[in-house]
């Protein structure tokens, strides 16, 4: 619209006046730590609910106001209460067709919606240890849908892996010494089956198969809680050589440049194209409502988003679930919300 084009323009005149450099590369939450800006010991405020994304490196990392935000811009500076801690031990292995996505699903469900209001969370157990930082980027990504202030990861060496060659600074490996937690909450992954959260609330958490055959109008393959290259790669493997269900519409919208460049010389881009998918510039996508994707009066989407509060992503009387890539990609190919592992 002319009047979101006129803000871009009042962001970029601002930017350029206070000498702040834009990247425009996607997501905020997957470029800041592709980048290097986020290290383990960190603590870093955003204008984003989403940020304790961040804490997945073993940084404490929140969402604050708009007025919160710009003091810190201007100071430096900020104010916190320090939270309790409620620890998630998550043990087991996932079983087939299960995914982190999943895993986040069932935490939301055990300890609600508001369950961890100005609590940081903190994610050990078997299961955490063994993830990748993408899978750890999805698991904080999700602190904020339980009341989180934060949440985080112990860094270890898969973090040291991960920030080999984006950041060229010392930085503390913190580890919890003798914790002290308010609350423990344990969750064995090896129980689980897929999972769907249903419209109009993120704990309103089924089996897939409580909601196997719903019609979906349109698939949503992204955000920053999917928008991963791993995501696209589950997503890519499945729908590899098929097309899409000819009444269900499909967008894919990568996290990041850098996510949309490794995706295209992977050949899973062209995948999703040759199935019949749109694919988007990197960025949030209809994940806030915007761009294509937007969804009509009465239709429903199957996301991989973080929320599917009502209006979401375009008309109040539209519905989201939420699912995994694997759920998405099943649901994009026949037509309904799906079960991953009979396509798998």
């Amino acid at each position: 619209t002319i009047a979101a084009a006129t803000l871009h323009r009042d962001v970029r005149t601002f930017a350029q006046e206070q000498d702040i450099t834009i990247l425009q590369e996607g997501i905020c939450h997957q470029v800041m730590p592709e980048r290097g800006y986020v290290s383990p010991g960190n603590i870093i405020v955003g204008a984003d609910s989403h940020t304790c994304t961040y804490g997945a490196l073993g940084a404490f990392a929140t969402g604050m106001g708009s007025t919160d935000i710009g003091v810190a811009y201007a100071t430096g500076r900020t104010w916190f209460l320090i939270p309790p801690t409620i620890n998630i031990s998550i043990m087991g292995r996932l079983p087939f067709g299960v995914y982190t996505k999943d895993v986040t699903f069932e935490m939301v469900r055990t300890v609600g919606v508001d369950g961890a209001n100005y609590r940081a969370i903190e994610y050990t157990g078997e299961l955490v240890e063994q993830m990748s930082v993408s899978e750890r980027f999805t698991l904080c990504n999700m602190a904020i849908e339980m009341g989180g202030k934060a949440g985080l990861v112990a860094p270890d060496a898969t973090t040291r892996a991960w920030l080999n060659g984006r950041i060229d600074h010392p930085y503390p490996m913190l580890a919890p010494h003798n914790p002290r937690y308010e609350r423990v909450v344990e969750i064995d992954a090896s129980e689980l089956s897929p999972l769907i959260a249903c419209p109009p609330d993120v704990n309103n958490v089924v089996p897939v198969e409580e909601v196997e055959h719903v019609r979906i109008d349109q698939v949503f393959l992204g955000t920053c809680t999917n928008g991963r290259l791993d995501d696209l790669a589950i997503a890519a493997n499945i729908m590899r050589g098929k097309t899409l269900h000819p009444q269900t519409r499909m967008v894919v919208v990568p996290a990041s440049r850098e996510i949309y460049l490794e995706a295209m010389r992977l050949g899973y881009l062209e995948t999703f194209v040759q199935a019949g998918a749109s694919v988007g510039t990197p960025g949030c996508g209809p994940c806030i409502g915007r761009h294509h994707g937007v969804l009509a009066p009465g239709e429903r989407a199957l996301t991989t988003m973080n929320l599917n509060f009502t209006g979401r992503m375009g008309d109040p009387t539209a519905e989201i679930y939420l699912g995994s890539p694997a759920t998405a990609a099943a649901t994009a190919l026949s037509g309904h919300i799906s079960d991953p592992r009979n396509f798998l």
